[in-house]
């Protein structure tokens, strides 16, 4: 069925719906239900199958409905007020009052859920929650209907049809501060980090009181790398919005992020001073002593953090990405309690469901373990709405752009040899390979840097998209460009000549790089495939890696991003140093002599040594690279191996 199809039969169910023709209604739906849909349709369908069960009267049945749509998107927030409404037709206040709260929580736009949950509140004389809920009313009673509908449809993942709307209205309102904040949200959505921190950065200039707008513009900042500016804004904005949590949490993860580890510290620890009871603190606080390798601070800061909100999944999933950590039998039974509660997010749920993946792994109960990865994946695959042909059609996009004639025809780009770029798939060594490179005296480490990503983001024309327009960059863009680059990452160096960018995604764009910094140094980190994908597949990552999520997924991502690879050594022969991660593991010193060799510097016997190297590390693999040369992450996939076959039957002749 076509898009068009589909969307002419859901508007006619609508109009029978709008003009009470609920008979009319159900037997279209039935008709759409019998079809072939893909999951977003099948979630549309269901949701009007609830409408009309309910408007009906047949209230079971609505529910029914809803749990199946549930199951496909457990974040859809009319779901849950659809579901509060038939609850409360039956009676059943409790669970009425429970999904008013999570339709609130997935999309906060929604009045008339805030409206009941305001009554609800009165009547349990919760002062605290009934100011929550009128302040939260009182917003969006003042915001112009339009973007109140657009705010709708953005938070039930209707990106296309919520910027349409925004886009009409700021046409007649121009600068109007709400529809500016929330076509910026979309655009980060939309990964459009430049148009988005334009706006942002327009918005605050424009309206210096609006704390939302400084508070989401730093946010974004932080997203991006832009940790000196944050702290310049922060400071700025501390003089105004003195004492505000949000900006003074963001200025000490910037400081964290510019590897000013003592200053984030002594931040975290005097907000705690003045109220321990702040789980999101200790959180920080944890991953800060994390960096520096001090587990037993990190172990603590965590297990505080989740004492305070003992069901912040963040908190056990940290403990269980410290590695090394290992929860006991009484521990992984509280946290089953927990992650079994009606109450609890679906983002703490998907953090306790890797948790729990990795402690019954630890255990040895492979069947739980892959139970919980494959339940908390489920649940962040579907709440991310990922679609792996997206990353396929970028990569298509990368192959037919890049082409030989695009460097053979090209010259400029900005000299420096700095810069030493660690891509490929994330899981696959490259944090090690960092390690033992910034164990070099001439050689700094600095982390997963987002300059790259920004900078393409920049240069997408209205006439050509990225990254087609990179043929029409002049030999002064591409100077500046690469200029750019080279001065915004200078806040992540040391003293020495080179540094290393080791940001995985960044294979995506060899060309973009190739054209703005000739002579930049790119080394392939690579891993078994299945080593690498199961990897993948067991970590929850901070952001980002959506591809991660699913077994299909991860396996096509991989095979794109080999395919790809191939590419740039057609296109570039010779310019990327591909390392096998098993290589390093076989043969350590000679691997290290390989790569000093393709980056031009002299051997020195600490690459050998890393592990001794004392430096900040925030990725997940922190721990395993202060350790010896190991092969711990080896072949750990094959206890999975009778439910790997989604994974396994794509690298069948692997």
């Amino acid at each position: 069925m076509t898009t068009q199809d589909f969307q002419q039969q859901i508007n006619a169910i609508k109009r029978a719906v709008q003009g009470s023709q609920l008979s009319q209604a159900t037997a279209m739906v039935e008709q759409l239900k019998a079809r072939s849909l893909v999951a977003a349709q099948r979630v549309e369908v269901l949701y009007l199958a609830a409408v009309i069960n309910r408007l009906s009267g047949s209230h079971a049945a609505a529910i029914s409905e809803l749990n199946e749509l549930l199951a496909l998107r457990p974040d859809h927030g009319r779901a849950f007020q659809e579901l509060a409404y038939n609850h409360q037709a039956t009676g059943d206040a409790q669970q009425a009052a429970s999904a008013f709260y999570r339709a609130t929580h997935y999309n906060p736009a929604l009045l008339a859920s805030w409206k009941q949950l305001l009554a609800i509140y009165r009547q349990h004389n919760d002062a605290a929650a009934e100011q929550l809920a009128s302040q939260q009313i009182d917003y969006l009673q003042g915001l112009p209907p339009p973007v109140l509908g657009a705010y709708d449809l953005m938070y039930e993942k209707q990106l296309g049809a919520a910027e349409q709307v925004c886009r009409q209205f700021l046409q007649q309102n121009k600068h109007h501060p709400e529809a500016m904040l929330l076509l910026a949200e979309l655009g980060i959505q939309h990964k459009v980090y430049h148009d988005a921190e334009f706006l942002l950065e327009s918005c605050v200039e424009l309206y210096p009181d609006n704390l939302r707008a400084v508070i989401s513009y730093l946010s974004l900042l932080a997203k991006l790398g832009k940790h000196q500016k944050v702290v310049t804004i922060s400071d700025k904005q501390l003089s105004r919005f003195t004492d505000n949590l949000q900006i003074m949490m963001a200025r000490a993860n910037a400081l964290l992020g510019l590897n000013q580890t003592a200053q984030a510290v002594d931040m975290f620890n005097a907000l705690l001073a003045s109220d321990a009871d702040r789980p999101a603190v200790w959180l920080a606080l944890g991953h800060a002593y994390k960096t520096t390798g001090d587990t037993d601070k990190a172990t603590h800061a965590y297990l505080q953090a989740a004492h305070y909100h003992p069901q912040f999944g963040d908190a056990y999933w940290s403990l269980a990405n410290m590695k090394s950590y290992r929860f006991d039998d009484q521990s992984l039974a509280e946290m089953v309690t927990i992650a079994q509660q009606p109450s609890i997010s679906i983002e703490d749920n998907i953090h306790l469901c890797f948790a729990l993946g990795k402690g019954f792994e630890d255990s040895q109960d492979y069947e739980k373990s892959f139970a919980y990865y494959s339940k908390g994946n489920h649940l962040k695959l579907h709440s991310v709405q990922y679609d792996i042909r997206r990353a396929e059609q970028a990569i298509e996009a990368q192959m037919k752009a890049c082409q030989p004639e695009l460097f053979s025809a090209k010259s400029g780009g900005f000299p420096a040899p700095d810069p030493i770029f660690i891509v490929g798939m994330p899981r696959a060594g490259s944090t090690l390979l960092e390690q033992i490179l910034a164990s070099h005296s001439d050689i700094d480490g600095t982390m997963e840097l987002h300059n790259i990503l920004s900078l393409a983001s920049s240069v997408s024309g209205q006439k050509k998209p990225y990254p087609f327009c990179l043929a029409d960059l002049s030999t002064e863009q591409c100077y500046q460009l690469g200029k750019q680059y080279i001065e915004q990452t200078r806040y992540y160096r040391g003293t020495g000549s080179f540094f290393i960018d080791k940001m995985p995604n960044n294979f995506m764009h060899i060309g973009f790089i190739k054209r703005i910094l000739p002579n930049a140094k790119i080394i392939d980190a690579r891993r078994d495939p299945i080593d690498c994908c199961f990897s993948n597949f067991k970590q929850l990552f901070g952001e980002g890696q959506e591809f991660s999520y699913g077994l299909d997924e991860v396996a096509r991502y991989y095979k794109a991003y080999i395919k790809l690879m191939d590419h740039w050594e057609s296109v570039l022969s010779g310019e990327v140093l591909r390392v096998q991660h098993e290589d390093v593991l076989d043969d350590l010193e000679g691997q290290v002599k390989r790569m000093l060799d393709y980056l031009g510097v002299p051997f020195e016997p600490g690459c050998l040594n890393f592990h001794q190297t004392e430096r900040l590390i925030k990725t997940p693999s922190a721990e395993q690279v202060r350790q010896p040369i190991n092969r711990q992450g080896q072949g750990r996939w094959q206890p999975y191996q009778a439910q790997l076959a989604p994974l396994l039957k794509h690298f069948d002749n692997a």
